[in-house]
């Protein structure tokens, strides 16, 4: 039995996106639709490699895999995990379908199966404020992390009265309605924020890009398909395990 199954707060997440599976890739922001997209997220992720070649990559909250399928198209080893059965089924699917060799697990971000120092890259997208201990997440991350290895995350701060120009805002929904008061990072938090995060847990190197590419490339998608521009903000930011 998983931790989700365990956790009532988890098994609400959980249920969230395993109900939204189906049609996740198709809302608004979890595909790559325009060329000015593409090219934001080549940058994006030279960023976050840091010109390594090879990695032992972990995809921690894969989802259908977004970020697990553009990491394997670079030649990096990558495992996904998430503890939403059906966002598994949908990224295995994924896999197959374009010939991409990615391990997926089902597994929660806040305590991992994985012995320490399994990885070279530990990478998250949108995944802390889904969680009811996003610091204890970051924690296990890093136990994971080889000396040397990078921790990089891809996220933002909310607006709570930004309305999302896709069928369904996760944070209106009623799983969240239920349990957002349990999630610390809900509106999600500013990149100083996670920096400074960062340093107390003793990474270095650190790090932030405002990804200002990635949020006009995501309003020049809205502005195509008819919508109502409107920018949000967004950033990686990223810290090194000494060594």
């Amino acid at each position: 039995m998983t931790s989700s199954q365990l956790d009532p707060v988890k098994a609400a997440v959980a249920a969230h996106w395993n109900r939204r599976a189906a049609s996740f890739d198709s809302d608004f922001g979890h595909s790559i639709a325009i060329p000015e997209e593409r090219a934001a997220w080549d940058r994006i992720l030279d960023l976050v490699v840091a010109g390594r070649d090879g990695l032992d990559a972990l995809d921690a909250g894969c989802g259908t895999g977004f970020l697990s399928f553009e990491l394997a198209r670079r030649g990096h080893r990558v495992t996904g995990i998430d503890f939403a059965a059906s966002m598994l089924e949908e990224a295995r699917r994924k896999a197959a379908d374009n010939g991409l060799t990615v391990r997926f697990e089902q597994g929660d971000a806040e305590n991992l199966r994985f012995p320490a120092a399994s990885f070279d890259l530990v990478v998250s997208r949108h995944v802390l404020w889904t969680l009811p201990h996003p610091e204890a997440a970051i924690d296990e991350w890093i136990r994971v992390l080889r000396p040397g290895g990078r921790l990089a995350v891809i996220d933002g701060q909310f607006d709570p009265n930004f309305i999302a120009p896709q069928r369904e805002n996760a944070r209106d929904s009623g799983e969240y309605a239920a349990i957002g008061g349990q999630l610390p990072f809900l509106g999600g938090r500013p990149a100083t924020e996670i920096e400074a995060l960062f340093r107390a847990k003793g990474l270095t190197g650190i790090g932030s890009d405002p990804v200002a590419d990635l949020v006009a490339a995501h309003m020049a998608r809205m502005e195509q398909a008819g919508r109502e521009p409107q920018a949000r903000r967004r950033y990686v930011a990223w810290g090194n395990v000494p060594g």
